[in-house]
């Protein structure tokens, strides 16, 4: 409303100064070159609006025709552009849906049409990837590192082709190098593993630290990776380093209540040096939360100079501090049978083989083991064998599928830290061997020979 009345306004004072201006007598009149004009000053002021507009239409036209060339240059380049973009969309989808001959035929129009666009190099290493041609993939991934903007990007691909190919080394460079750019998650993740399937724990230990510091990980996960490596330190520095294991397995379970790998190596050492009352009074500790069979065997190897009846004593009394739990009723029914007290041994399990119950193989073949103790191989013998065989499986620490009698700090698979998890292993799962698993680090196999054993039948070994 406001902009009308000045419009109109102005058409006023417009309006109102043409007139005065033909009300004005006089001419005007122009002699050059021989020539001679002259006519009243409205017909004057007139030509020369006119000669003014007249100037600014063939300049406007000169100016278009001057850039008509670079307008068309520049549209057949958008019109490029937007095709080439049309046709990595569809390369990727392509890829994504793992059509090989649609994600080779738009990289390869992708190239001619967009050849310095980092998405035209993304869509090259994945439809080489996609085909099995690693070669291009990491040529195309090194390619992205050369720019600023891909570098990243760049240095994962090719971080993840040396992985492919099991190059450590490469893979730790890429990941590395990456990481000094920028801390991603991923980066310092495969900086960490790398450390840590090496046995290089302190420099492990402070990937974890610069992890934490870059915010690539939370505060609960960098406490649970620094109990992992403490206690791997710990079971490293168990025999020749004992007050240094010790300190590290405390400090371990301080992060981790209740770990029971830093509670085993604790009371070890505990008991190797003679303080075996300490020893027992941390595994009761520990028990009364998290029953655990490796807290069952250090119990039972800090007991070798009492009798039968003694030993099941002081079994009866860890079983009650976690008397529901199935570890309890276990190791319960294991003292009772070395002690030949069979129907203590009976009484134990009866809860876990009772009616309605699914009794796992390990409870199947303790059972088995108090009939033939009790009376001699016989038909309920090989009835809790059959069961065993069929019963469900007990936990055993496992990671990435394979199944391992004792803990380990890394998977032997990817090499990832604290991947073990005390848990139901699938009917999958692979027992774990010493051959052929080079993430293990070699000095932690050789203060822990025993850990790569593998398992009794079903789980039930892990669960002794």
């Amino acid at each position: 409303m406001l902009f009308l009345f000045f419009f109109i306004l102005a058409l006023a004072v417009v309006a109102l100064g043409l007139e005065w201006l033909i009300e004005q007598p006089g001419s005007l009149t122009l002699e050059f070159a021989g020539w001679h004009m002259e006519a009243s000053i409205p017909v004057a002021v007139a030509g020369l609006l006119l000669l003014i507009a007249t100037v600014i239409v063939v300049w406007a036209i000169v100016v278009a025709l001057i850039r008509l060339p670079r307008r068309m240059a520049g549209g057949s380049r958008e019109r490029r552009r937007e095709r080439g973009l049309d046709v990595i969309s569809q390369g990727l989808v392509a890829v994504g849906a793992g059509d090989l001959a649609r994600a080779r035929k738009a990289a390869a129009l992708a190239e001619r049409l967009l050849p310095g666009e980092p998405l035209t190099q993304m869509l090259n290493a994945q439809a080489a990837q996609l085909s099995g041609d690693h070669q291009a993939a990491a040529k195309a991934f090194h390619k992205m590192t050369l720019k600023p903007e891909t570098k990243l990007l760049g240095l994962r691909g090719l971080h993840i082709e040396a992985k492919r190919r099991q190059d450590a080394e490469a893979a730790h460079h890429f990941a590395k190098a990456a990481h000094e750019i920028a801390p991603l998650p991923w980066a310092g993740s495969a900086v960490l593993e790398h450390h840590a399937a090496g046995g290089d724990w302190e420099k492990a230990r402070a990937a974890v630290e610069a992890n934490l510091a870059a915010k690539a990980i939370d505060a609960a996960t960098a406490q649970n990776l620094r109990a992992v490596i403490e206690t791997a330190m710990a079971m490293e520095k168990e025999r020749e380093h004992p007050h240094d294991a010790l300190r590290l397995a405390r400090q371990a379970l301080k992060r981790r209540p209740g770990f029971p790998p830093a509670a085993a190596t604790a009371a070890r050492v505990l008991i190797h040096h003679g303080d075996r009352k300490q020893a027992l009074k941390l595994i009761e500790t520990v028990w009364a939360t998290k029953p655990h069979p490796d807290l069952a065997e250090v119990y039972f190897e800090a007991l070798p100079d009492e009798s039968n009846s003694q030993r099941v004593t002081r079994i009866e009394k860890l079983a009650r501090l976690a008397p529901d739990a199935p570890e309890s009723r276990h190791i319960l029914a294991q003292a009772a049978l070395s002690a030949r007290d069979f129907t203590k041994a009976r009484e134990a399990l009866a809860p876990l083989v009772a009616a309605g119950q699914h009794p796992t193989a390990h409870t199947c073949l303790l059972m088995a083991e108090i009939e033939d103790a009790q009376n001699g191989p016989s038909g309920p013998v090989r009835e809790w064998l059959a069961r065993g065989s069929r019963a469900p499986r007990d936990p055993a620490w496992i990671a990435d599928g394979v199944v391992s009698k004792h803990w380990l700090p890394i998977s032997p698979v990817s090499g990832k830290l604290d991947a073990f998890e005390w848990k139901i292993p699938p009917h999958s799962a692979q027992h774990l061997t010493e051959e052929g698993q080079p993430n293990i680090p070699a000095a932690f196999l050789a203060r822990q020979p025993a850990s790569l054993e593998a398992p009794a039948s079903g789980a039930g070994g892990a669960a002794q």
